[in-house]
């Protein structure tokens, strides 16, 4: 799926819980770290200023999500007003501004976020995601890892599926299929992590596999431009005339001004 789906996604996941360059954060994931830690933003507040803090941020999420990524930036604001040490406050800023596309903010607002709470895997999550976005899939990994380990993550698929594309692009695909089927093996409706598995087995001629992986994914939502694409040119690699047919017209019926249409009427099927 696109980087801006997976980044949606990503926030959606935690917007109820959880709300550049090569510098060095000064620590190390929390893998480095002693003991395992919950993520802050699931934490019971202890006082009224922590209380609020946690408010503002968990609406600057949903806003994030809904797209009002100023007023996100100013719920963040509110609640880094309330409580200037509220880690999740500025996951929540680094997120806004990665989905800004404005890696210098995110990176230094991640960074923030983890002195405060370097154990956090939500944290550590969004960091590593971050870094994966923005070339620097090995540093990435480390911090990916660490928050799919923690036992205390109420969502490791999120980081399980993130450190498999990360590893794709990396162009590891033993440890992406790990990654992967760890996380569909925890939310099996984890349609982005069976997207990717149902990709990488086409991309490895591994076809029917590939048409396995989708059909998980049919049970579970409609199929969009992109899913629709991967699912024709499976079925076009397993010589299913009719099933290309169908799914050419529903390309053209329903996507017609798509990136994927315009391939299709290219012939440019790899």
């Amino acid at each position: 799926m696109s980087d801006l789906k997976h980044l949606l996604s990503c926030i959606l996941l935690g917007a109820i819980m959880a709300i550049v360059g090569c510098t060095s954060t000064g620590m190390g994931p929390m893998a480095m770290r002693e003991g395992a830690e919950q993520a802050m933003s699931e934490r019971t507040p202890t006082n009224e200023i922590q209380q609020r803090a946690k408010v503002h941020t968990e609406l600057g999420s949903l806003y994030l999500f809904d797209g009002r990524a100023a007023v996100a930036l100013e719920e963040a604001r509110i609640a880094l007003s309330a409580d200037s040490s509220y880690a999740p406050a500025y996951n929540l800023l680094g997120l806004t501004h990665m989905a800004l596309n404005e890696p210098r903010l995110a990176e230094e607002n991640f960074v923030k976020a983890l002195r405060l709470a370097p154990g956090d895997p939500e944290i550590n999550n969004n960091f590593g995601w971050f870094l994966c976005q923005n070339g620097r899939e090995k540093q990435a990994m480390a911090y990916l890892a660490a928050s799919a380990r923690n036992p205390l993550y109420s969502t490791p698929t999120k980081p399980n599926t993130n450190a498999g594309i990360c590893a794709i692009r990396l162009k590891d695909d033993k440890a992406a299929e790990a990654y992967l089927l760890e996380a569909v093996r925890l939310a099996p409706a984890n349609t982005q992590a069976l997207f990717w598995l149902s990709n990488m087995s086409y991309r490895q001629g591994q076809y029917a596999e590939a048409r396995r992986w989708m059909s998980e994914i049919e049970k579970i939502q409609e199929l969009d431009a992109e899913l629709i694409w991967l699912t024709l040119r499976i079925e076009r690699k397993l010589d299913n005339r009719e099933a290309e047919a169908r799914l050419s017209g529903q390309l053209r019926k329903r996507f017609a001004n798509s990136p994927e249409h315009r391939l299709l009427m290219q012939g440019a099927y790899e």
